[in-house]
Order: C-alpha cells, then sequence, then structure tokens
C-alpha cells in the first residue's frame, strides 16, 4: 500500500469502525500528500483493458462507471499522471458533470485471472477533444480517434493493492481461445487419425 493511501482514508469513522470491531485503530503518521505510480503499477495499467471509475456527484452520492478500450487504453503519461479517451457513450455524462463539480476520482482496476487489484486515488481534469486535437492522436489513436468525445487527466493522488481473497478468477473470450487452443489442435489431430482408419 503507498503510503497516504491508508491516511486518506483513515476518517474518524474508519477508526471508530476498527476500534469496535477489531478492539483497536490504525493510527498512522504523517504521510506525504502523494504518492507516485512505480514501476509495478506501471505495467500493471498498461496491460488493463477496462477499469471502474467512480465520481462524486454534488449531492454526495457516489457513481461508478466502467471504462473500456484496447489494453493499454488508460495512458500513464507519468508517475503521478494517467490519462485516457472518453468514448461517444449513452450521452448522460454523469462522470463529465460530476468531475466539474469535484475533481476526485478513484480507479478500481482488476486482473481476474491473476486475482489482483490495484485502487487509484486522483483529482480528474475533463478536456473537450474537439479543442484538443494533438492530445486526441496521443491518446486514442487514429481508430478510437474518431469516436472520443473527451478526454480525461487524473493527476494521481495515492494508490493500493488490494489482496487477491474472494476475488473469482474470470477469463475473456481471448484468455480462453488461447488456453484451449493447444486442446483444439489435439483433438483435430485425433478426429484425422480415427478419420484415416
Amino acid at each position: 500500500m503507498a503510503r497516504s493511501y491508508l491516511n486518506l482514508m483513515s476518517t474518524p469513522p474508519v477508526l471508530a469502525a476498527q476500534q469496535r470491531y477489531y478492539a483497536r485503530a490504525q493510527q498512522m503518521p504523517p504521510q506525504p500528500s502523494s504518492d507516485p505510480l512505480g514501476e509495478d503499477e506501471i505495467a500493471f495499467i498498461g496491460e488493463r483493458d477496462s477499469f471502474y471509475l467512480s465520481t462524486v456527484s454534488p449531492t454526495g452520492w457516489p457513481y461508478v462507471q466502467h471504462r473500456g478500450g484496447e489494453p493499454g487504453f488508460l495512458r500513464v503519461l507519468g508517475p503521478k499522471q494517467l490519462a485516457f479517451a472518453d468514448y461517444k457513450g449513452n450521452r448522460q455524462l454523469i462522470s463529465t458533470g460530476h468531475v466539474a463539480a469535484d475533481g476526485r476520482v478513484a480507479l478500481f482496476l482488476m486482473d481476474y485471472p491473476q486475482r489482483v487489484r490495484l485502487k487509484i486515488l486522483g483529482h480528474a481534469t475533463v478536456l473537450d477533444a474537439r479543442e484538443h486535437p494533438g492530445r486526441v492522436a496521443e491518446l486514442a489513436g487514429p481508430t478510437a480517434g474518431r469516436i472520443t468525445e473527451r478526454l480525461f487527466l487524473i493527476d494521481v493522488v495515492s494508490f493500493d493493492w488490494n489482496c487477491p481473497k474472494y476475488i473469482t478468477p474470470r477469463y475473456t473470450a481471448v484468455e480462453v481461445e488461447a488456453a484451449v487452443a493447444g486442446l483444439r489442435s489435439r483433438i483435430r489431430e485425433l478426429e484425422a487419425k480415427l478419420a484415416a482408419r
């Protein structure tokens, strides 16, 4: 866990809950205001083809939205900044509106087969893609650039790796196909031998 993550999450009600259920609360000494991403975090982010984005509404309600794309569509611009192209969708613009009012975001990145999850806290800014064609080309590429309406820039505050407990392994169609490719080949080989008898 990065040093400032637990410090940010350990609010008085959290400490009171820890005291009630475990008879002691974790006390954290003062920590830096932000934690840069390291090599492990950068590599993990670069392999993801989706993540969940949480924003906070002006009424105080959290909102969680899925974002997906080609692996690496969530770009690491540096150890303290992420960005992604926001594609055309349902036209509700809930995440975009929330960020305009309160830029705090949380990202939840999963690797289901390996049972690994990474949580990231940050401050987001949304740019209109029409006003930043150079950034669109950089972040979306030629194919996704045509469907990009906005760009999200996220200044990383901190991150946390969770334990694998209770994560059910799940696999994409591509991962399943790769796993059974050898079996399919062997079946074809055996079927050909049977047919030749």
